[in-house]
């Protein structure tokens, strides 16, 4: 059976918020006929400057199975163009489902796609869309979110992670396991938006005293990293140095330095180490503080962020945040679901809650 996919670009969409998606149902062939829609047919113009072409203008496409709405860089700019809300409503009317990509979480929320309903979008952008939209129930730290029929990921990249799930919701999970060895991706990646945290975001810093000790940590995670053994180096107080940390970081000593830790652990599970090993290399030390730090800032156990290239399906809580809902998709222009008119075989392949 073919498989209609729309996915609505416009100027400023960011490029690998399309091309994700595009790449993931492409590869998938098996059925899939996939289109790129803009506001009036024409192409536009990615923030990254490349084009792309319009196969379908909005007010054309009559249906869909599933309709994608990539993120905009400028998000408040996006969502006070004239139209485009209205557009994305529009469309979801006559998707059987939708899945956002990044900050196109915003486009869906605006459109009353997500009132009650539980989403997520960019960690950088999820305070605002909670803030903003209050009747969303926003999960910040999950790769991707199903509530019903509705799906939102993460940023960017994450836009294969959820597609690969809408495949396997399709195709079954031997199917998208072929696409994620194809692209060379995790079927489902270990761990939530919180793996991208940590030093990863630390603000740079040349402070003389801190530079050195960031340096030092990150070298060398497994060593003695103390605040007093750091401020005996730096030849400071423990509380001056937790200061200049503060200034400098936006983070505490301990604070840096088990981030970093995760980190390292992170990567040794990943390339196969088993948790006693992780936990030793890393610094971290035992197997029990192991699983205690990814618990409390993954979601997960070691051994199950460890896991590669397994079905979508929900597992511990950090990787897919799924939560199913027998109600569909209310656009603002609705009043209740039964005004809904996506194609039945679409919705009946998500479970309900009963």
């Amino acid at each position: 059976m073919t498989h209609s996919v729309v996915v609505f670009a416009f100027d400023g969409v960011r490029l690998m918020d399309v091309s994700a998606p595009l790449e993931v149902f492409t590869t998938a062939g098996n059925g899939y006929t996939v289109r790129v829609c803009t506001p009036d047919g024409r192409d536009v113009t990615t923030s990254a400057g490349l084009r792309i072409g319009a196969d379908v203008a909005a007010a054309e496409v009559r249906r869909a199975d599933t309709l994608v709405v990539p993120g905009a860089t400028d998000v408040d700019g996006f969502l006070r163009t004239v139209g485009t809300v209205g557009q994305v409503a529009a469309l979801a009317a006559v998707s059987g489902r939708v899945a956002a990509v990044c900050t196109g979480a915003f486009a869906l929320a605006a459109a009353g796609l997500l009132n009650g309903r539980r989403a997520t979008t960019h960690w950088e952008h999820a305070d605002a869309l909670a803030r903003r939209y209050p009747d969303v129930a926003v999960t910040p730290d999950a790769i991707y979110v199903q509530d019903g029929p509705v799906f939102t990921s993460a940023g960017v990249t994450a836009g294969i992670d959820v597609c690969l799930a809408l495949v396997e919701q399709d195709r079954g999970a031997e199917e998208a396991r072929r696409v994620a060895r194809d692209l060379v991706v995790f079927l489902q990646r270990p761990g939530g938006q919180s793996q991208f945290s940590a030093a990863s975001r630390t603000p740079p810093t040349r402070h003389p005293l801190v530079r050195p000790l960031l340096d030092a940590v990150v070298a060398d995670p497994a060593a003695d990293h103390s605040l007093r053994a750091m401020a005996r180096r730096a030849g400071v107080s423990t509380r001056h140095l937790t200061r200049l940390f503060r200034d400098q970081t936006g983070t505490s000593p301990a604070g840096f330095v088990e981030g970093v830790r995760l980190e390292a652990a992170r990567i040794l599970l990943e390339a196969g180490a088993g948790v006693t090993r992780a936990a030793a290399r890393s610094g971290i030390g035992s197997d029990e503080s192991l699983r205690r730090a990814f618990a409390r800032h993954f979601g997960v156990t070691p051994s199950a962020y460890a896991a590669r290239f397994r079905s979508t399906a929900v597992g511990e809580g950090g990787y897919a945040s799924t939560l199913t809902s027998s109600s569909v998709i209310t656009p603002s222009t609705m009043r209740n679901e039964r005004n809904w008119k996506g194609p039945a075989s679409s919705l009946s392949a998500v479970e309900t809650r009963t």
